[in-house]
C-alpha cells in the first residue's frame, strides 16, 4: 500500500495542478503579480463571515501558471485551500484538502489514515523494508555469476520465472528501496531521528524560534516584515509565508536564491512578530552538516535528484514492493518440502 502510493505521490505536483486546472479553471499571465498584502486582505475579506477560519500560510511558487494557495485552518486541524489569481486577486475556489486525491494518497501514504497510530505502523513498516532491502541485496544470487542474476529465463518453469523476477526486480530496486525506507523511519520518527542526526554530525540543534511579546504592542504589519525578509536575503524570490498562530510564534518566510534549485528553496527566516527582528536565518547554500543530510531527504525520498528520469524510474521502485511481494509468497507457497534444500539453492542459482 505504502509502495503504490508512493508510485502516485512522484508526480503529486503534476497530479494536483492538472486536477485544479480542471476544477478552478486555467491562470493567464496579465503582467504583474499583486501583492502579497493584497492577495491575503482579499481572502480575509471574503471569509470575514466565518471567524472559525484563520490564514494560516500562503504558497506562492515562483510559476507564473500556478494560483496562489492560501491555507486557512479550521477546527479540529481542518484545513480549507483557498486559490486565488495572483494577477487580479480573484478568489477562484477552494477545496478541503484532505478530502483531494492527492492529500487522501498523503495521508495513506505516511500514516494508512490512521493518525498518529498509523504514523508509527508506517515507521516501522519502513523499517522492516530497510532490513529485508539490505538482507535482499546481501542474499542476490547474482553475486555468484553477475550477468546471469540480471537475466529472466522466460521459457523456463512458471516458477524459475517467478524466482528470476523476484531476484531482478529486488536488485534493481534493492538499494532505492533502501535509502526510500531509511529517510521514511526518520520522517515518521523525527523526534528521534533528528536529534540523532544533529549527534552523528556533531550539529547543534537550533533552538525553537519564538516572538517575544511586547505589553501593549501589536503584530508588525506583513509589509513590514516582508521588507526585513527582504533585506536578509536580497535578491531572493518569497515561496512561502507562515503567518503566526499564538503571541509567541514568528513570521516564517520561506525564500529561494537564485543558485537553488529545488522548487520552493531551502533557505528560510524566522522574525520575531513585534519587531521584526531575525530570530534564525537558513541559507540553502550554506546548511550545516546536519541540515545538508536532512535536506537530502527529499530528493532520495522522492526520486527527484536526476530530474524526470529519476522520477520516472521512482514509480517503478514503488511498485516493486508489491512484485516482491506477490513472488515472494509464491516462492514461499510452493517452497520444496521433500527435497533436499542445498540441492535446490543450487538447481536455483544455476
Amino acid at each position: 500500500m505504502v509502495g503504490l502510493t508512493g508510485s502516485v505521490l512522484v508526480f503529486q505536483r503534476e497530479i494536483d495542478q492538472f486536477l485544479v486546472s480542471q476544477q478552478f479553471g486555467q491562470i493567464i499571465a496579465q503582467g504583474y503579480r499583486l501583492s502579497l498584502i493584497s492577495i491575503l486582505e482579499n481572502v480575509k475579506t471574503a471569509y470575514a463571515s466565518q471567524p472559525n477560519l484563520k490564514i494560516s500560510s500562503i504558497n506562492t511558487l515562483p510559476n507564473p501558471l500556478v494560483p496562489y494557495r492560501v491555507f486557512l485552518q479550521a477546527p479540529k486541524d481542518k484545513w480549507l485551500e483557498v486559490f486565488v489569481n495572483p494577477y487580479t486577486g480573484t478568489i477562484m475556489g477552494s477545496r478541503d484538502w484532505d478530502q483531494t486525491l492527492i492529500g487522501y494518497t498523503f495521508k495513506l501514504h505516511y500514516q494508512l489514515l490512521a493518525g498518529d497510530t498509523g504514523t508509527i505502523i508506517v515507521g516501522v513498516v519502513a523499517f522492516v523494508l530497510l532490513i529485508v532491502s539490505i538482507s535482499g541485496i546481501i542474499l542476490w544470487p547474482g553475486w555468484r555469476r553477475f550477468i546471469s542474476g540480471f537475466k529472466i529465463k522466460w521459457n523456463a518453469h512458471p516458477q524459475r520465472v517467478n524466482f528470476d523476477i523476484h531476484k531482478v526486480a529486488g536488485i534493481i530496486a534493492g538499494i532505492f528501496l533502501s535509502m526510500i525506507a531509511f529517510t521514511g523511519v526518520c520522517w515518521n520518527f523525527w523526534d528521534f531521528s533528528r536529534p540523532l542526526i544533529h549527534t552523528v554530525t556533531m550539529t547543534p540543534i537550533p533552538p525553537t524560534p519564538v516572538s517575544q511579546p511586547i505589553k501593549g504592542k501589536l503584530s508588525l504589519s506583513l509589509g513590514e516584515i516582508l521588507q526585513q525578509a527582504d533585506t536578509a536575503f536580497p535578491g531572493a524570490v518569497t515561496t512561502y509565508i507562515s503567518l503566526p498562530q499564538t503571541p509567541e510564534e514568528v513570521f516564517r518566510i520561506g525564500k529561494k536564491l537564485p543558485q537553488e534549485t529545488t522548487p520552493y528553496g531551502s533557505s528560510r527566516i524566522y522574525l520575531d512578530q513585534y519587531t521584526g527582528a531575525v530570530v534564525q536565518l537558513k541559507n540553502g547554500l550554506q546548511p550545516s552538516r546536519a541540515d545538508r543530510i536532512l535536506d537530502s531527504f527529499t530528493p532520495i525520498h522522492y526520486g527527484t535528484f536526476w530530474g524526470l528520469p529519476s522520477r520516472i524510474f521512482y514509480v517503478f521502485v514503488g511498485l516493486t514492493p508489491l512484485i516482491l511481494f506477490i513472488t515472494g509468497f509464491i516462492m514461499w507457497r510452493y517452497r520444496p518440502q521433500n527435497k533436499d534444500k542445498s540441492a535446490v539453492t543450487k538447481e536455483f542459482v544455476h
